[in-house]
């Protein structure tokens, strides 16, 4: 097919243009689609070695965004378009499709970047567009006539390694109205793109979450998780706070080492912190009627952890109860820490400058003082 190379730094793609009978034929469908007038599309089976595809699946069967009844709506809006569109463009934007097999082009000599491009041979994964292109083959159905004339803009990638395909996905359907951004820290553990810092911290939240000595095991709001239990804070809000950390110390940490044991011995300090916490806050802890576990004083005391770390991680043995001692005054600060009447005696202009002081006022009654700016990379 004739296509145009498009170079972008170190990257380089294909925009083609594909008539729709054509295109139909070569992309796959992972998810399920209803038509009101006839057959729904089937999705494909999903091979257990496609990382892509069963992760985009994964997020389509898990996250609310991408139910299946909206999509059927969406679908049928985007079918009826089709159908009512004359003088306008019924399919101006793009669609994005990939493929991890590496394609041939041949370039002409004048230079433009327009040549020819080799057709893979398996089916394309569609990255963004299958909403668009579900409701074309419906309206190829009930109108061949009208689709034959329809040539769709797509952008096709090639020759990626499947995290590249999957940080794409996340990355673009990562808005307001669709992936929720938790999903990217589950991205961070898995991908080569990811500064290793961001991976470190990643490991750490995955810990937390999973781990059956965690004191926030299946209390972390992450995305496709079955706990019925009340969640105290968003996976990405947890993870901000660890990555705070984790960069601020990180030349450290790279000389100690960043492989999983590493994070697992971060994770220990953070798990035995809690622990600690959760016995001098006493009834408090984990009560609805208190801000104790709720996401600002979380992370006003993941903020306290950290600077106890730097003054007393070691040595790990024993130290729930040498932190459960030294964190003892907050036991006589439970009742500041009531529902009623919390952001009156917290006053701030909003959320991060209110965990800000109370991180300052946590560690001030504690006597941890704040971890100097000058040493946060040591």
């Amino acid at each position: 097919m004739i296509a145009t190379q498009i170079r972008q730094k170190d990257a380089i793609f294909y925009f083609a243009s594909y008539p729709s009978e054509q295109l139909l034929q070569k992309v796959r469908f992972i998810s399920r689609y209803y038509d009101e007038e006839g057959p729904g599309i089937q999705p494909e089976t999903v091979p257990a070695d496609d990382d892509v595809a069963q992760f985009i699946s994964k997020i389509e069967r898990s996250d609310k965004a991408f139910q299946r009844q909206v999509g059927r709506a969406k679908v049928a809006a985007i079918r009826n378009f089709y159908e009512t569109a004359i003088s306008q463009p019924p399919i101006p934007g793009v669609v994005l499709l990939f493929t991890p097999q590496k394609l041939s082009f041949r370039a002409v000599e004048d230079g433009s970047g327009i040549g020819h491009l080799q057709e893979p041979e398996e089916k394309f994964l569609i990255i963004d567009g299958q909403h668009r292109l579900a409701a074309l083959q419906f309206f190829e159905r009930s109108h061949p006539d009208d689709a034959k004339n329809i040539a769709v803009p797509c952008v096709i990638f090639d020759g990626r390694t499947e995290d590249f395909a999957t940080e794409m996905f996340v990355i673009i359907n990562s808005t307001p109205t669709r992936i929720n951004k938790s999903h990217l820290v589950d991205l961070y553990e898995r991908v080569s793109w990811a500064e290793p810092d961001r991976r470190f911290a990643a490991h750490i939240a995955q810990m937390l979450y999973r781990e059956g000595d965690s004191p926030l095991r299946y209390r972390i709001n992450r995305l496709g998780g079955r706990s019925k239990q009340e969640k105290w804070i968003l996976q990405a809000e947890l993870f901000n706070e660890i990555h705070r950390w984790v960069k601020s110390a990180w030349k450290k940490i790279e000389a100690d080492g960043t492989d999983l044991r590493a994070a697992a011995k971060y994770y220990e300090v953070v798990r035995d912190f809690l622990k600690a916490a959760a016995q001098v806050w006493g009834e408090a802890w984990g009560n609805p009627g208190a801000m104790v576990t709720k996401p600002v004083t979380l992370k006003a005391m993941l903020r306290v952890c950290a600077d106890l770390a730097t003054m007393d991680a070691e040595p790990a043995e024993g130290r729930v109860a040498r932190w459960a001692t030294k964190l003892a005054p907050w036991t006589e600060q439970a009742r500041e820490f009531r529902n009623e009447g919390f952001y009156e005696r917290f006053p701030a202009k909003g959320q991060v400058e209110r965990v800000g002081r109370i991180h300052r006022d946590l560690g001030r009654v504690a006597g941890i003082p704040p971890r100097a700016r000058a040493k946060l990379a040591e």
